[in-house]
């Protein structure tokens, strides 16, 4: 049962780290000696040293992809909290329905974060130079992660 625990934490442990760095790293979209994140829009040398770094624009489609890649941190978080709490003052054979529901929540946030910014960003639709980075994957690679963590949260049951 320990073993099984320590799992279940690494994993969670693991998704947050992987929607923090998805979330603050800038590669969503790279290419052309540009790397542009949910923040901000940097332009690079050839040795990979940064330049420029601007704003990235106030459209109503980013804020929302800021907007739930927060919420899927901060529901990863709580979830994480959630588990501890209800570690030790859950009833012998109780499930972690709240961890759990928490830990989904922040997988459908990332999920239609990663989605948006998918559907709307106009450079990658508009010119072939540019390609998607890993923070975009790390998203992508969170969602399913999150997921299943989420899932074996509603299924696993306190035992003594």
């Amino acid at each position: 049962m320990l073993l099984l625990l320590l799992g279940i934490i690494v994993l969670h442990v693991a998704v947050l780290v992987l929607l923090f760095v998805s979330t603050i790293v800038s590669q969503w979209i790279v290419g052309n000696g540009h790397a542009t994140d949910l923040w901000q829009n940097c332009s690079t040398s050839s040795s990979g040293n940064v330049h420029h770094c601007y704003s990235s624009s106030a459209n109503e489609w980013l804020q929302s992809v800021q907007a739930t890649m927060i919420l899927s941190i901060i529901f990863s978080v709580l979830s994480l909290f959630l588990f501890f709490c209800q570690l030790f003052t859950l009833t012998k054979g109780g499930r972690f329905y709240i961890t759990g529901v928490f830990q989904i929540l922040a997988g459908l946030c990332v999920m239609s974060a990663a989605s948006i910014y998918t559907v709307r960003h106009p450079e990658w639709h508009l010119n072939s130079d540019y390609s998607y980075g890993f923070a975009y994957i790390l998203a992508w690679v969170a969602f399913p992660l999150a997921l299943l963590s989420g899932v074996i949260y509603v299924i696993l049951r306190k035992r003594e």
